[in-house]
């Protein structure tokens, strides 16, 4: 029954969207791009440089103060391949692409951030309970067509859906790892199985569910329906077997 109410809502937001033929989506780092200028693509956004130069100099300022730069370096690494290399014009053409975005920045660069860290004064580990169903909520919001939809239309809301992603990311990890093992557990857990399932909704839906892809797949070689399906699959194994 979930199954097939998510699917149905989700297929009548495409149809909507496949209707209103004037609509232009507007998602961050431009239009989908073609094979052949994917590398001529990068990021020149001078607010996000600005923020990167920034994050640098606090980096070297504070690295003595850092309990393992090293685990912080490669997370900020990870966020300039994210949001400064072509891979971010190659999310507008591929929601696999995009979904292999959100893992990194809520699977491997909040971990990785909150590893480096020290642990905080004021434990929120009484709110632990709270931290997979809030991500979970999150995550599948942002995933839901009509949520997905909306955030590829300003670049406002494209990076509400990151704050909300990496905020939610980031009290979840810091629960796992300040939270009693058996409540860590459970954590990591509910995660996986969420993970797992909304990636297997993605797989064998029988049709394609994000308009904003509909027509930027094909110079990639996939349908958009193929598309969705790897994504998914990036969902399902990838995302389920970090956690």
């Amino acid at each position: 029954m979930r199954h097939n109410t998510f699917q149905s809502v989700a297929h009548q937001s495409w149809v909507r969207s496949e209707m209103d033929v004037s609509r232009t989506w507007t998602p961050y780092c431009g239009s989908a791009p073609q094979p052949v200028d994917l590398m001529a693509r990068w990021n020149s956004d001078p607010f996000l440089l600005s923020v990167f130069v920034l994050a640098l100099v606090l980096l070297i300022w504070r690295q003595s103060s850092i309990k393992r730069p090293v685990s912080l370096v490669v997370a900020y690494a990870f966020t300039a391949l994210l949001f400064l290399s072509p891979l971010c014009a190659l999310a507008s053409a591929l929601f696999s692409v995009r979904v292999l975005h959100h893992i990194a920045l809520t699977a491997v660069i909040l971990p990785l951030t909150v590893l480096s860290l020290e642990k905080a004064k004021i434990s929120l580990s009484a709110f632990s309970v709270f931290a997979a169903p809030l991500h979970a909520v999150a995550f599948w919001s942002w995933h839901f067509p009509a949520g997905y939809e909306f955030a590829m239309t300003t670049d406002l809301n494209y990076w509400f859906m990151q704050a909300t992603l990496a905020a939610t990311a980031a009290f979840l990890w810091h629960c796992v790892r300040v939270a009693p093992r058996p409540l860590a557990i459970m954590i990591l857990l509910f995660t996986t199985l969420q993970m797992g399932f909304l990636g297997a909704l993605l797989t064998f839906a029988p049709s394609p569910l994000y308009a904003p892809h509909i027509f930027t797949t094909d110079a990639w070689g996939l349908s958009s329906l193929e598309d969705q399906q790897l994504a998914g699959a990036i969902m399902w194994v990838v995302g389920s077997g970090i956690y």
